[in-house]
């Protein structure tokens, strides 16, 4: 008998991986509709612009900070049992954000979501690995990744179509529809899979999570809400740093460190997560202030919306194969840096043209050029943090790198929010009154003063664009003089 899937009968691991696909959906379709709802959440709570943030950032906050935790405590209690309790969180997180009668108890359980989402996510991988041999394990991901792509392509049309034919009320039902995914999951893992091992001697890294939640939270406190007084907002980024030294500190000092600080001593490694940062950070500040910009600003839909989001999922499932395999002739780091440049030029051109409000002929071309650039970094990227590692050390890799991404993407949504909304205000000569970026006037406005408020967060958002577009050309500039290079070999060699 094979002893890596011995806790699985070869009958019955169509179930987990069927279980991995429904649980991983779930996390798929929230994080990439998100954005769109944003608009219709705002108007439908009343939420400010802070709240609005802290939406997305509760769920990411706790999703960075406990990520790397989640695979461990998974081996701790085994990996079924842990996987059923990150759906049963998420689940239960979800229908109370769909019946939120307020932005705080959103946020509140969006902070819950992720907190599941963080044990969820790394299991739903895990336990594929574990029921299925070598021999079979790559079909199996490659079906659970193709999966995966469809529902992060489909989650924005899905979500536009329900917002733009039902009305603002409808996000809720984001929320509502991992009821079923998540119950259907959960009876297939308890009817269907049988419990694998755990391991009783593996040690947790409970004071790493602690204060690395503590850290961030109080970074990203710091860095939300223009309305903070300037000293609150010092001193809670004084004691987010602090925080984070004795986090670092900490980690040297455990015996199984949810970050081994050890790896970082690689070139190759820590230039991957130093692009990773820049890049991520401007993937997430696009595509959560862009949707807001376009149908807060312009009155787009959010059904058009979706449409014109729809290329970066498509292209990023298409082409990405391709990269992956030029990244092994050239190395990632030519990929990266091409793909990178390409994501800037269409960031910065997305500022310079975001006054034009054209929609079909400025937006979805630059959406598209945004995803060929995507499409040449994602693949090539996993290379390079897989290959900058020993063996040994490939799993902790990939989540340190995960991790990176969403704390990435924390940082972009509280910082740019900030941005925008100190361009919007000066934009409106400092006075906006009950006017807020990326958010629709109430009752009839006045025609000069809507003018005024739809050029102001055209500025409030190009800002955003011309910060990205710094930043992923940095990312690209970090890939090609820190990641490998080869020559091109030539033909019949």
């Amino acid at each position: 008998m094979n002893t890596e899937a011995s806790f699985c009968p070869p009958d019955r691991r169509i179930y987990v991986l069927v279980a991995a696909i429904l649980a991983s959906s779930m996390g798929f379709i929230d994080g990439s509709v998100i954005s769109i709802a944003t608009p219709a959440i705002r108007d439908n709570l009343g939420a400010s612009l802070a709240e609005a943030q802290w939406v997305s950032n509760a769920y990411l906050l706790m999703l960075a900070s406990v990520l790397l935790l989640g695979g461990a405590v998974g081996d701790r209690f085994g990996i079924r049992n842990v996987f059923a309790g990150g759906i049963v969180l998420f689940v239960v997180a979800s229908m109370a954000s769909a019946i939120a009668p307020s932005a705080g108890w959103l946020i509140a359980a969006r902070a819950v979501q992720g907190l599941g989402a963080a044990f969820m996510v790394p299991s739903s991988l895990a336990i594929i690995a574990r029921a299925y041999p070598k021999a079979e394990r790559g079909a199996a991901i490659g079906i659970w990744s193709s999966a995966s792509s469809f529902f992060t392509i489909a989650g924005p049309v899905i979500g536009g179509l329900l917002l733009t034919g039902l009305g603002d009320w409808s996000w809720r039902l984001i929320f509502a529809i991992n009821l079923p995914l998540g119950g259907v999951a959960l009876a297939l893992l308890f009817l269907k899979v049988p419990a694998d091992q755990p391991d009783p001697d593996r040690r947790l890294d409970w004071g790493g999570a602690v204060f690395g939640t503590a850290s961030l939270l109080l970074l990203a406190l710091a860095l939300t809400g223009e309305d903070t007084a300037p000293t609150t907002r010092l001193l809670l980024g004084a004691g987010g740093i602090v925080l984070a030294g004795v986090f670092l500190w900490w980690e040297s000092r455990t015996k199984m460190p949810m970050l081994p600080l050890g790896l970082f001593r690689d070139r190759a490694f820590s230039g991957a997560q130093g692009l990773t940062f820049a890049l991520y950070f401007s993937l997430a500040a696009i595509t959560f202030y862009l949707p807001m910009t376009l149908i807060s600003g312009w009155g787009v839909t959010p059904a058009e919306v979706s449409v014109v989001l729809l290329p970066l999922g498509i292209l990023l499932t298409v082409l990405s194969p391709f990269s992956g395999r030029f990244a092994d002739r050239l190395g990632p780091g030519p990929m990266i840096a091409a793909g990178a440049t390409l994501v800037a030029l269409a960031f910065l051109l997305l500022g310079l043209l975001i006054g034009t409000h054209n929609l079909w002929f400025v937006v979805l071309p630059l959406m598209i050029v945004f995803g060929i650039g995507m499409s040449l970094v994602v693949s090539p990227l996993s290379t390079a943090v897989m290959t900058s590692v020993a063996d040994r050390d490939t799993g902790t890799a990939s989540g340190v790198n995960n991790a990176v991404a969403r704390v990435a993407g924390l940082f972009a949504v509280a910082t740019m929010g900030g941005l925008g909304a100190l361009v919007f205000a000066a934009s409106l000569g400092g006075q906006p009154g009950d006017l807020s970026f990326g958010m629709p006037p109430t009752g009839a406005p006045d025609a000069a003063l809507e003018t005024a408020r739809i050029a102001a967060t055209d500025h409030a958002f190009a800002a955003i664009a011309y910060v990205t577009a710094a930043l992923s050309l940095l990312s690209g500039i970090i890939a090609w003089t820190t990641l490998e290079r080869r020559s091109p070999r030539p033909a019949g060699t």
